[in-house]
């Protein structure tokens, strides 16, 4: 049986139950979850290894301790879409205009009437690049930014959608560098993370490192006969993701060979797309501050802004994951590929693991992070059934009054 840490509120225990089933039952090594309703904080439960790779019958390997984070690979976006969006509440980015505008290096190969908001709702057409690049280009600032700027689109911008899965680093990155003079990391840091009391970064400063969990890997467990049939992916996607020359394969593949997540210079580099380093506490909060006041600090989006945040912008067959996703303005919203908590959810997943949202209807913030990383892109089996058993709870609430 795992010691699971940490506290619920009363009428939150299903949540510490499917917590401690994702040990038992779905091959969770160390993983923490964090969940706030109207800004205040009823569940914040932790257990396992701080590292993904340690034998977890090994009792002296380092326990996931209250200060344990971990990378959250794409779960990284929500945060980054963030700022263009408070940007655009303070005046500074209209999201209509032109990239170019800003950006004017990227309007060569017929990307001159590409929108910010395409940018944000992965309709530019730039999900993966003809070259792709080393890791060390990926992070070095440089070579990002002047790939995304010189490649040409895989379909007319604002046509259609597909999942921007690493090129979405370069493509906010330089847009909020070009807006503001300051990194998105930068920015983050000092308009988001220092005022919340956040431990959540999108470039790991020398000082939190020792706090950083290494991912693995792993395996879920087989399910048993009696749990009916394993849902299998359709046969298109899986010869997607296995044909190299596929937009799938590259979209994923655009840094190549895929990069060391374990890597000093890796996390400490700012890719929006896939490398920020957070705790559940973190996500949670920063998500219970975008849609309400959380302490002494009030709500970071306002009405309107929130408004932009999950109205649908893309929706339908995903050029790039071939299922039907749903965005807003850089968030996924609840659907069949990512389902939330509700309709009007929104937020994002991280590849294998990682999620974070809010539901402004029930007034809950949600955040999930793991070392365990398994084969799954938007729905990970453990991170659902904590939002199943949120889902539950808020349900009982509501009927409660």
């Amino acid at each position: 049986m795992v010691d699971v840490q940490g506290t619920v509120e009363d009428g939150y225990e299903p949540v510490r139950d499917a917590f401690a089933a994702n040990f038992a039952e779905r091959g969770e090594r160390g993983a923490a979850v964090t969940v706030y309703r109207d800004g205040r904080k009823v569940v914040d439960l932790r257990a396992g290894t701080k590292d993904g790779d340690a034998d977890p019958d090994d009792a002296t390997a380092a326990p996931w301790e209250p200060g344990t984070a971990q990378v959250v690979r794409s779960a990284t976006k929500g945060i980054a879409a963030t700022v263009p969006l408070l940007l655009h509440q303070r005046g500074q980015l209209d999201l209509d205009a032109p990239v170019g505008t800003y950006w004017p290096e990227f309007k060569a190969a017929g990307k001159d009437r590409v929108l910010v908001r395409h940018l944000l709702a992965h309709r530019a057409g730039l999900p993966a690049l003809d070259t792709p690049l080393t890791p060390a280009q990926a992070i070095d600032g440089v070579s990002g930014p002047a790939a995304v700027a010189a490649q040409a689109p895989a379909w007319t911008p604002g046509t259609d959608h597909g999942y921007h899965a690493q090129t979405y680093s370069w493509l906010l990155g330089e847009l909020v560098l070009r807006v503001t003079g300051r990194t998105l990391g930068a920015w983050v840091a000092e308009e988001i993370s220092r005022p919340l009391d956040l431990d959540l970064w999108i470039g790991l400063p020398d000082e939190a490192r020792p706090r950083v969990g290494r991912l693995a890997p792993v395996e879920p467990p087989p399910r048993p006969a009696s749990a009916g049939l394993r849902v299998r992916p359709k046969r298109s996607v899986a010869d997607a993701y296995a044909d190299p020359d596929s937009l799938t394969s590259r979209a994923f593949a655009a840094i190549s060979p895929a990069p060391d997540e374990n890597d000093d210079a890796y996390r400490a580099a700012e890719l929006p797309a896939s490398a920020g380093i957070a705790t559940a506490p973190a996500l949670a909060r920063a998500y219970a501050a975008l849609i309400g006041p959380v302490d002494d600090h009030p709500r970071l989006f306002a009405p309107a802004t929130l408004t932009l945040a999950r109205t649908e912008e893309s929706a339908g067959p995903d050029r790039t994951l071939l299922v039907n996703t749903r965005f807003g303005l850089g968030f996924m919203l609840h659907g069949p590929a990512s389902p939330l908590l509700g309709p009007g959810s929104f937020g994002h997943p991280g590849r294998g693991g990682a999620l974070a949202f809010a539901d402004p209807e029930s007034g809950i913030a949600f955040g999930y992070v793991t070392n365990g990383m398994q084969r799954n892109v938007t729905a990970d089996p453990r991170a659902q059934a904590l939002v199943r058993a949120v889902a539950a709870v808020a349900a009982v609430a509501a009927v409660g009054g």
